[in-house]
């Protein structure tokens, strides 16, 4: 049975690189970079055996414990794949303790645990100045492979079960808002103590050794500096989190085999429409409204919300460590950088239920248009008060024409993009109601080579903006910068107009396609 579940993990690995060649070249691509990364890390290890016990230790440990938080992230903030879930195999009699083991192989020949094994089971290489160190590290290295793995299991587990629930799903937004929104002060403390002081990551490493994050990379160094009862202590510490992680894992795994995934429906009082009351009675304002209801409530949509807030506060962070103010100031044409490509996923998200849309004979125009002004709706006043704010803290108001021609430009030039290549291409997304944390097998690989494409045409229709943007930030003359403004205004809403009118009739002529793509990918 575990057997089965490997095969099958790998099979659904390898029908994912035939989607198409575009796909697969990008897939090529990403894996001849992961190699190469892959391969100056087996060498930094290796590089280790000609520094001190203290430097070797710091660093595995270090890069050990931001590797375990890593994996336990992941799967909250940028979704981790998952080709054997629960609701899968729920109808098949398989014994948890051997789907619990098929999981976590099936884990680890994926291609982040693959990379992540080799990386850690090289971590011998860093001792073979001591061969007895050296094989304890081996050992080390693949329970810490292995803890890895499972903790990502664990975690997606558990939120998978508590993502059921209505509450969790309202306040999942916020939930990752919480850790994203850490990352900046993580990031500007650990740089700031770097400058001021040498001692600071050895001092961390050893407070990360009494971590469950840490503890497993420690035990070779403390056994090479003399110390086997802190090896000791430590393995106690590693031990004790694996089995805390598996009874977790197993909690969760279980839970989600008897109780299916539920969604709740909010009864309205008759008459009371909602959002829809507030759009025009057209086709494209139902879109639109419809739309606006799943930006604010689907957690799939919430997760994107977040760069509004969350782009200022980390662009201040960054600017107080390089002492450049001015680069908060570039937040505001992110977030509508950010909001503008969005769309791409829009259709992917409505699965089956884009039958709607193909029965009812929906013109693609006004699918179009409804999406993409549900976007409009909210991202054209939050990137225009971004570029404000920041222009108020800065003091930079000189620049506010260009950032405002060139946040408008970048959001209405995605929006026509992403309506044209929306319209083309879907991919494998997490179904309405589903674990908003999952991705379906193959969506990272097929979303990729349509994203670097919207991302290329929509460099060239800004590109105008962009360079007027870029003389007047050398410049200091404001006059590049209202031309900049004016090319945003003007060209956005024209390139908008001719995205929409494009994406509507190749939806008219593609749309029985796209559903059956959806309803295969479903």
């Amino acid at each position: 049975m575990v057997a089965a579940l490997v095969r099958l993990r790998l099979l659904v690995l390898r029908n994912s690189f035939k989607r198409s060649v575009g796909q697969l070249i990008a897939v090529i691509i990403g894996g001849l970079y992961g190699l190469f990364v892959l391969g100056m890390v087996i060498v930094g290890l290796f590089a280790l055996n000609l520094a001190s016990i203290e430097l070797a230790r710091t660093i595995v440990v270090l890069a050990g414990s931001v590797l375990v938080l890593g994996w336990a992230v992941m799967p909250l903030l940028f979704s981790v794949e998952q080709t054997l879930d629960a609701p899968h195999l729920a109808a098949y009699p398989i014994p948890l303790n051997k789907l619990l083991l098929g999981l976590l192989i099936s884990g680890v020949v994926g291609i982040p645990g693959a990379i992540t094994t080799i990386a850690c089971v090289f971590t011998f290489g860093s001792w073979l100045r001591m061969p007895g160190i050296a094989a304890l590290a081996l050992l080390c290295g693949i329970v810490g492979a292995l803890f890895c793995v499972m903790l990502s299991r664990a975690v997606t587990s558990a939120a998978a079960g508590l993502a059921s629930g209505r509450r969790f799903r309202e306040a999942a937004g916020i939930l990752i808002f919480i850790p994203l929104l850490l990352l900046g002060p993580i990031i500007a403390g650990t740089t700031s103590s770097l400058r001021h002081s040498q001692d600071v990551l050895p001092s961390l490493a050893d407070a990360m050794s009494w971590t469950p994050l840490g503890a497993v990379w420690a035990i070779p160094s403390q056994v090479a500096l003399g110390d086997p009862l802190g090896a000791l202590w430590r393995a106690l510490i590693a031990l004790a989190t694996i089995a805390v992680v598996y009874l977790v894992w197993r909690w969760g795994l279980a839970r989600a085999l008897v109780t299916p995934v539920h969604t709740a429906a909010k009864v309205r009082a008759q008459g009371k429409l909602g959002m829809f009351a507030r759009m025009p009675a057209t086709p494209a304002g139902a879109i639109a409204a419809r739309s606006l209801i799943y930006w604010f409530r689907d957690p799939r949509y919430v997760r994107q919300l977040v760069i509004i807030p969350i782009m200022p506060i980390l662009f201040w962070f960054y600017s107080s460590l390089t002492h450049v103010s001015e680069l908060v100031l570039w937040s505001g044409p992110l977030v509508a950088f950010l909001l503008g490509v969005s769309l791409i996923a829009d259709v992917s998200f409505d699965s089956t239920a884009f039958v709607l849309h193909v029965s009812k004979g929906v013109p693609g125009r006004a699918d179009r248009w409804g999406r993409a002004s549900a976007v409009l709706f909210f991202g054209l006043p939050a990137s225009v008060a971004v570029v404000i704010v920041t222009a108020a803290l800065t003091r930079e108001w000189a620049l506010v024409p260009a950032l405002l021609g060139l946040a408008v430009g970048l959001l209405l030039g995605g929006l026509a993009v992403c309506s044209v290549t929306s319209s083309v291409l879907v991919y494998p997304a997490p179904a309405p109601g589903d674990n908003p944390f999952k991705t379906r097998p193959g969506a990272n690989t097929a979303l990729m080579g349509s994203t670097f494409l919207s991302w290329g045409v929509l460099a060239v229709l800004t590109a105008p903006e962009i360079v007027f943007v870029i003389v007047a930030v050398v410049s200091g003359e404001a006059l590049w910068g209202w031309i900049a403004l004016v090319l945003g205004v003007v060209l956005g809403p024209i390139e908008l107009a001719i995205g929409v009118r494009l994406g509507g009739r190749i939806l008219d002529r593609r749309a029985p396609l796209l559903l059956m793509q959806l309803q295969k990918d479903a």
